[in-house]
């Protein structure tokens, strides 16, 4: 049992840190705050996956996507990496292109009421708001690319489901 608490107590700091850092730096609202209602309104929806579901999947990433790219060309803070393709930023640029393309892809198949072969996973949002929003601020290069990151983010992720779902089941609609 003491080794879990151990655990806990490594990755729970970790974790916070990764929630709060966006809304330490004003660059960060505009891009983390839509991210956050977009999960809400997911939560207040049906856990089926649907074609609204997509549209929402392809507006959250392609919005997250598209403040990442944001960052690397327009604006740089103090201690961004220069565009350059060194392994952190070529993964942060690798994980743009991902988001950016299934958000594309998401949208569309929202749009068009069918999905690509494979694709429906698409129309799953809530795990995709959690992901979008834990490595935001790693994504945003306010904070590097890490094993305990992203342990921390594998390790919350279930608890956080498990508390929304239930929490927010009173609100759901049918």
């Amino acid at each position: 049992m003491r080794q879990k608490e151990a655990v806990i107590e490594h990755y729970a700091p970790i974790f916070w840190e990764l929630m709060r850092t966006p809304f330490r730096h004003g660059d960060l609202i505009w891009g983390i705050v839509p991210l956050y209602f977009g999960w809400l309104t997911n939560e207040l929806t049906s856990d089926k996956a649907s074609y609204k579901t997509a549209i929402q999947t392809g507006f959250s990433f392609l919005w997250a996507g598209a403040h990442w790219s944001w960052q690397y060309l327009a604006t740089r803070h103090a201690g961004a990496p220069r565009l350059t393709l060194d392994a952190l930023f070529a993964v942060n640029v690798a994980v743009t292109l991902v988001v950016l393309t299934l958000g594309a892809v998401a949208l569309f198949s929202g749009f068009r009421k069918r999905y690509p072969r494979f694709g429906s996973f698409l129309g799953h949002t809530r795990f995709g708001n959690y992901f979008m929003i834990a490595i935001f601020p790693v994504q945003s290069g306010y904070l590097a690319w890490s094993w305990d990151r992203v342990t921390a983010i594998g390790l919350f992720a279930v608890p956080i489901w498990v508390l929304l779902h239930f929490g927010l089941m009173p609100l759901r609609s049918k």
